[in-house]
């Protein structure tokens, strides 16, 4: 199973605390309320908490806007643009920010999915996965295309991704299953 998505074609869910918005990619398997793994893209328009996902391993990559500050009692980090950072679910995280940014999250549940972030300029594959392009232009093996603000996600089909455009740049996670 493999589907493309554009940025502009994604749902807005509004948080209900007014501090931003989610554009939801995938919540896997659809039409249940416990999601195995989860893509979105959020902008977060104000400082405040993030909501907490017990049992949930979460990776967020700032995509544009100013930087995040991420708080959880004694830890500190400072989310750059495309610089991944992995943290638990279970953490209560303050986010403080000097104006509005965009990130791209991924969640997976700890006991049956993990993923790997990253940026990649080179070609890349894998058997489960999300891709959003952030510059230039990819071709899958199929020959489509895909551009800056679009992506691609599958399961259980070995897909690759090659650059096509110099300076091409992709957001790559592989998913996988815990054994």
């Amino acid at each position: 199973m493999r589907t493309r998505f554009r940025y502009a074609d994604l749902p807005v869910s509004r948080w209900r605390n007014g501090g931003g918005e989610t554009r939801e990619i995938i919540s896997y398997p659809s039409g249940t309320a416990d999601f195995a793994w989860r893509a979105s893209i959020a902008t977060i328009a104000s400082s405040g908490a993030f909501s907490c996902f017990p049992g949930v391993d979460r990776v967020i990559t700032l995509l544009r806007g100013s930087n995040v500050q991420l708080t959880h009692g004694a830890v500190t980090h400072e989310l750059t643009p495309l610089s991944p950072w992995s943290f638990s679910g279970e953490w209560a995280i303050h986010a403080a920010l000097h104006g509005e940014s965009e990130d791209f999250n991924i969640m997976t549940r700890r006991d049956s999915w993990e993923a790997q972030v990253r940026i990649a300029s080179e070609a890349v594959s894998s058997l489960h996965g999300i891709a959003w392009v952030t510059a230039g232009e990819w071709r899958l093996a199929s020959g489509e295309k895909l551009s800056a603000a679009e992506g691609v996600w599958w399961l259980d089909e070995e897909t690759a991704l090659t650059p096509v455009t110099a300076k091409a740049q992709l957001l790559m996670t592989r998913l996988s299953r815990v054994l």
